[in-house]
């Protein structure tokens, strides 16, 4: 029966021991990149590789007793009887099981060397996916093709009409692909970067981290998720706010009395703020005159800072301590001045 369907002979072929022994070096080359070449990446991502490396070590102990199994079957073959007629099958499993212990161990290694150049903050898993389907379909063609025997042409001629009903059915899905995919060719942001995107009225500022088949999602500065079809993000103005060895640049006003020491109040707020840890050295912060009156004189100390998320605690600190020091030292800080006139308009 199976002799019918199954190509017996070039499916045997194929499940020797060299091809096992292949899969199992190649599993070992890929532990060992791992322990190599990615001893800096994060703590997340270390788990995250070591979890993959679970599942990839169970999958390959099922394939090892598939394995062993068929190995058995086919020695034992004259003594098994009508049993021996299941080895074809058990055959098949372990083919289809291969193809999937290797298609794992694949993506794995993609995944690690994507991973050198982000260690900090990891790949986005939409390129990983993408080669992964594409190996599996290779791999299930040539299955086809080699084991079972069928012509993969005529079947893909005749799945033509299928593919475009499908391919109608899922028009947005495949939209938030290839968006997907394009905004990940541009490589205008990575995971990690802290973007602003504005399309219309609306405005979201997040920090990327995830990038999928369909959307993008960020973290807010309240750590909520927020989730944009990728459709949405290659349509929208997107400003990066996380460019290489570029400082973020930011500023806060202080006021002080009217006639009070203005350099010694520059000094103090120049130095408080290079005192702050988040805040760069080089450029130094700087403050300078920005505005006067007759009740105040109104300083803006300008200051880089390397990560976009902390700009309000970094702000915060800058104020607390900058007006601490400014009182420390004598320096008095402008009060508000409101006139009241108590003279009545003439009818």
């Amino acid at each position: 029966m199976a002799e019918k369907f199954i190509r017996i002979q070039a499916l045997y072929g194929l499940l020797e021991l060299e091809p096992f022994i292949l899969l199992g070096c190649l599993i070992a080359i890929t532990w060992v990149f791992y322990k190599f070449f990615l001893r800096e990446a994060s703590e997340e991502r270390h788990r995250s590789i070591r979890n993959h490396f679970r599942t990839l070590l169970r999958h390959y102990v099922v394939l090892s007793f598939l394995f062993l199994l068929f190995i058995f079957l086919q020695t034992s073959e004259p003594q098994l009887g009508n049993m021996a007629k299941i080895t074809p099958y058990v055959a098949v499993v372990l083919f289809i099981w291969g193809n999937v212990v290797f298609v794992k161990t694949s993506r794995l290694i993609v995944l690690q060397y994507l991973f050198l150049g982000s260690m900090k903050h990891g790949v986005p898993l939409l390129l990983v996916n993408i080669f992964s389907l594409i190996l599996s379909i290779v791999l299930t063609f040539w299955g086809i093709a080699h084991v079972f025997g069928l012509e993969v042409g005529p079947l893909l001629a005749t799945s033509a009409a299928a593919s475009v009903i499908l391919g109608l059915a899922l028009q947005d899905t495949l939209g938030n692909l290839f968006a997907g995919i394009s905004l990940q060719v541009d490589r205008n942001f990575e995971i990690g970067d802290w973007l602003e995107i504005v399309s219309g009225i609306q405005k979201t500022v997040g920090q990327v981290r995830e990038i999928t088949w369909r959307s993008t999602t960020l973290v807010g500065f309240s750590d909520e998720l927020i989730t944009l079809p990728n459709r949405f993000m290659a349509n929208a103005t997107i400003s990066n706010y996380s460019p290489p060895d570029t400082p973020i640049l930011r500023r806060q006003i202080f006021r002080i009395a009217y006639g009070e020491n203005v350099d010694l109040a520059k000094q103090i707020l120049e130095r408080t703020a290079a005192g702050i840890g988040e805040v760069r050295g080089i450029p130094a912060p700087w403050a300078y005159v920005s505005d006067t009156n007759e009740h105040w004189i109104e300083l803006k100390i300008i200051y880089f800072i390397d990560n976009y998320g902390s700009q309000f605690s970094v702000g915060d600190k800058v104020y607390v301590r900058g007006v601490e020091s400014l009182r420390s030292a004598g320096v008095k800080l402008a009060r508000q001045v409101i006139e009241l006139s108590d003279k009545t308009p003439v009818s």
